[in-house]
């Protein structure tokens, strides 16, 4: 997308929302906006993620070190597509990391994206 079109977006997007016609007038405010559009949905995303506790439990292997997904399903009595399944929850929330070495995929945690929940849920909870 070139620049040009993507200013004409910015520009009638901020005439939309903000009411202005001038040309990068509320710009800021229009990335703040899909700033917090875009956390939101992550958070989304990451709270479905930990709300199974089968996934609950992945996140603690991993605490122990990086694992791949057959030493991951081996702890699990449920089926390969459902492990599968899951591993792609976490990862879509960020919460888990992939790289592959060889034939395997080798996951490990995003601590990052752990430690921004822990503090969105310290100051929900008023403790910070």
């Amino acid at each position: 997308m070139s620049s040009r079109v993507s200013g004409t977006l910015y520009d009638e997007l901020g005439a939309l929302l903000f009411g202005s016609t001038e040309p990068d007038l509320g710009r800021g405010c229009l990335d703040d906006c899909l700033n917090i559009i875009a956390k939101n949905m992550r958070q989304e995303e990451v709270f479905k993620a930990l709300a199974d506790p089968s996934r609950r439990r992945v996140l603690r292997l991993l605490q122990r070190g990086s694992m791949t997904a057959g030493e991951l399903a081996r702890k699990f009595d449920f089926s390969a597509p459902s492990m599968s399944h899951h591993l792609s929850l976490l990862k879509a929330a960020d919460l888990v990391r992939t790289e592959r070495r060889g034939q395997s995929i080798v996951y490990s945690l995003n601590t990052s994206v752990l430690e921004d929940v822990s503090r969105f849920l310290l100051d929900l909870l008023g403790t910070r």
